[in-house]
């Protein structure tokens, strides 16, 4: 049976991005990238944003402090270049509500794109600097990712869609879990963290040996 893999995570979660890269490579190793199945599920980090997100650099003092939020950056930069992701985080500006970025990713997967318009996001906010918040940024990024435009600016005000990723999350809260990113392989075992590209395929390996 083809690999399954459902992922919770959140598009301005830089583990997130890590861990996404680190699965893909794992895939390619084993020559799976094109039959596996990945379903990429909401969690939104900050539920409780403004619609129009707020200043990072307040946003990461009130959570981490300055100096704290300066390390960390310097520190998942350095990770982000092992595994070939270039962390622009001096050119972010704004901590966005992603509820509307969730929502063009449940597009995308209607669709058989949502992992472009994952990948696309993930590399909008981390390596561009732009706010995945913006309707209009959404709209840009889900066209190039490969959407039909009148989809994506349906996407983005859908109610369906909204109810859609309220409904996945409370899954999670459910599911109690209360961190991203977080793998389900199977609908069997889960994995938590970006863990290693060596690890997940050391662990796949073994689940084709089962």
């Amino acid at each position: 049976m083809p690999l399954t893999i459902a992922v919770f995570s959140d598009v301005i979660c830089p583990w997130c991005y890590l861990g996404k890269r680190r699965l893909e490579r794992a895939l390619d190793q084993l020559g799976l990238r094109e039959t596996a199945a990945v379903e990429w599920l909401p969690f939104e980090l900050n539920p409780d944003m403004p619609a129009e997100g707020m200043e990072r650099a307040l946003y990461r003092a009130r959570k981490f402090g300055a100096e704290r939020s300066a390390q960390l950056d310097a520190q998942m930069a350095e990770l982000g270049r092992q595994d070939g992701i270039s962390f622009a985080f001096e050119r972010m500006t704004r901590t966005p509500n992603t509820r509307r970025a969730h929502m063009l990713i449940a597009a995308g997967m209607h669709v058989g794109r949502a992992d472009p318009v994952v990948g696309a996001l993930f590399r909008a906010y981390f390596e561009e600097g732009r706010d995945i918040g913006d309707s209009d940024v959404l709209l840009d990024i889900g066209v190039a990712a490969g959407l039909d435009r009148d989809l994506v600016v349906e996407a983005l005000c859908s109610e369906k869609l909204t109810q859609l990723v309220e409904n996945i999350e409370q899954q999670a809260a459910q599911m109690q879990v209360t961190g991203v990113p977080f793998f389900i392989v199977d609908r069997k075992w889960a994995v938590s963290g970006a863990q290693p590209t060596e690890q997940w395929v050391e662990m796949i390996q073994n689940r084709q040996n089962d």
